[in-house]
């Protein structure tokens, strides 16, 4: 989960790796450093802390080298701080390495190079790697590359890595395996990361490598090879992201933003796929034989999990067939059933995630017809899958995700709504108005956020101080109550939990007391006397109450009430979620956390 970030030019490499550094902080931010080729050798400088910290290092300054190597990390084996910073250098100091992913049997490593005389200085499993490299190039005098790949073969888990040597002053290696990186591809220059949107202001063009595939990287000079070390050839894609998408824009953070551009990314994704009086179509899920799926799979985790529980009801609903909802990290070790009759959905915002895509793996090995939607061109979920789509998001850089959890249930909704025209399983009246209220989406989100922004952030000012935040709902109100806690509690730290409102009674209501916070969803009207008898409880029991709705309520005697505007039950979740997104962002505010980065998270999780 770390970010990593490369040059290699006729630029000083030192501005150009610290600009990327801080871009991917959202993908860990407990220590940094750098690593250029000097004329005296390799260069290296870490530190504890975030970026900022690295620059204010006044040995940093003196960098000229026009190849490097940094990173920012999120730490896995050994605690924070800066002899566990990266990048790690081997003990004679001509290999530098830097590594997101974690090294399995680097204990075995570790022992292996001890008792063959090396000594190690941190407690990560990345100090193995520059280590073997030497190894294998001192002990069995071999070149640069043949060096690095010995060491790849020996090593278990996951890992993108960018290697330097002093030893060979014109050369960056880049290898990964079920972890992300990408090569950008620049005039004389070459750029590497981890995310692309660390990379849009220096190009749009990348080269993405598979699993095992190596990258050799001279000044304007790329070759690429396989696990076997053949020459390959790669395609160059460009990506349309426009620069200023990974910026704040004018905004005080990034979750701010990204708040706001929500209706732009919902309508560019309905644009893809659906225009008003005409049939949804999805070209690149021209799936054959339909009919013959028995049961669907959602699989995802943390926020891509949930959009796949709204979605859960709208593929039973529409296309008649049985669907389950799966976490990731659960569903690849219990042994699912699965067959040729199995279609499983994989949902990741970054199309990196660890877990999802283990669980993609091993649904395909069953025999199961897969489809990857990421929000990533190019990501190793859509590369894995038989068929995948893609959300029209933009960049997201908040750790807590916003814009790419709507876009994921308008593309879901979407989705649903086209295998129920294939397999003509819905009244077409339903699907008409579903398709017209998907349509309204974006117009309705920019008035729940002009009509509620102050308002939510008066109610913040009120509860940021609480210990515990209870969310209720029934159907997909409570899909939208999960999700409201997961943002609350990633980024303002207060201990938040999500209840079918039903479920109350059987246990939950015992941690009601005077004056607690509970946030209840209602919109679905056939669960309306239901779900209102619940808040009633609460209230009777000293609760203070937060409705959001978009129902006529015959009892508006609650704390707050937040309306929003109508649509379709079965898409109301788009709207409902966007109230609480901003409650967590101003309470987050409030409390004066960093919102962009909250603590012990990080964006893209890249290890299981």
């Amino acid at each position: 989960m770390c970010g990593i970030v490369g040059y290699s030019g006729e630029k000083q490499a030192k501005p150009i790796l610290i600009s990327g550094l801080l871009k991917l902080e959202y993908r860990g931010y407990d220590s940094a450093g750098i690593s250029t080729i000097e004329k005296t050798g390799i260069s290296n400088i870490k530190v504890k802390g975030r970026v900022a910290t690295l620059e204010d290092i006044a040995e940093i300054n003196k960098l000229t080298g026009t190849i490097g190597i940094a990173h920012t990390r999120w730490a896995t084996h050994g605690k924070p701080s800066t002899i566990n910073s990266h990048p790690h250098l081997d003990n004679d100091k001509s290999f530098a390495v830097v590594h997101n992913g974690i090294i399995e049997n680097y204990s075995e490593l570790r022992d292996f190079l001890i008792s063959k005389g090396y000594k190690f200085l941190s407690q990560t499993d990345t100090e193995v790697v520059p280590n073997l490299i030497h190894y294998y190039h001192t002990n069995e005098h071999l070149g640069f590359l043949e060096s690095v790949r010995r060491a790849c073969l020996d090593l278990k888990g996951s890992f993108a890595l960018e290697i330097i040597s002093s030893l060979f002053p014109d050369s960056m290696i880049v290898v990964r395996k079920d972890s992300p990186l990408v090569i950008g591809k620049g005039d004389g220059e070459t750029f590497i990361s981890s995310d692309i949107p660390a990379l849009l202001s220096f190009t749009k063009n990348f080269y993405l490598l598979n699993d095992m595939e190596f990258a050799v990287i001279k000044k304007g000079d790329i070759s690429f090879y396989d696990i076997n070390l053949k020459p390959i050839s790669k395609e160059v894609k460009t990506m349309e992201w426009d620069a200023s998408s990974a910026e704040k824009d004018g905004f005080a953070d990034y979750m701010l933003k990204e708040i706001h551009e929500q209706p732009r990314a919902i309508r560019e994704t309905i644009g893809a796929h659906l225009s008003p009086n005409k049939p949804c179509e999805f070209d690149e899920l021209n799936i054959p034989n339909l009919a013959n799926f028995e049961q669907i799979y959602l699989v995802a985790c943390g926020t891509a999990m949930h959009a796949g529980l709204v979605a859960k009801n709208l593929f039973e609903k529409l296309c008649h067939i049985s669907t389950a909802v799966d976490i990731a990290s659960e569903f690849r070790y219990r042994d699912p059933i699965i067959n040729d009759k199995t279609l499983a959905i994989f949902i990741s915002q970054s199309g990196e995630t660890a877990d999802t895509l283990a669980a993609l793996k091993l649904a395909k090995s069953k025999g199961a017809t897969t489809i990857a939607i990421s929000n990533v061109i190019g990501s190793s979920i859509t590369r894995e899958a038989d068929y995948f789509t893609y959300t029209h998001a933009g960049p997201e850089i908040a750790v807590a995700s916003t814009k790419a959890y709507t876009s994921q249930v308008v593309l879901l909704s979407l989705m649903a709504i086209y295998f129920a025209q294939k397999l003509n399983s819905s009244n077409n009246n339903l699907l008409q108005e579903l398709k017209k209220e998907i349509l309204a989406l974006p117009e309705k989100i920019d008035a729940v956020i002009e009509n509620t922004d102050s308002k939510i952030h008066d109610l913040a000012k009120v509860i940021c101080k609480e210990k515990d935040i209870f969310f209720i709902g029934r159907g997909a109100d409570y899909n939208v109550a999960q999700e409201g806690s997961l943002k609350l509690k990633e980024i303002s730290y207060i201990h938040s939990e999500s209840y079918a409102a039903g479920e109350l009674k059987h246990g939950t209501i015992a941690l009601i007391e005077n004056g607690i916070t509970v946030i209840a969803i209602l919109t679905d009207e056939k669960l309306m006397e239901k779900s209102i008898s619940n808040i009633q409880e609460v209230i009777t029991r000293g609760a203070k109450t937060v409705v959001i709705t978009n129902l006529e309520l015959p009892n508006k005697k609650y704390d707050y009430i937040f309306e929003i505007p109508k649509t379709s039950s079965l898409i109301s979740p788009v709207l409902s979620v966007i109230p609480l997104q901003m409650l967590a962002y101003y309470v987050s505010k409030e409390k004066g956390l960093d919102v962009d980065k909250p603590r012990n998270l990080a964006k893209s999780v890249t290890v299981e």
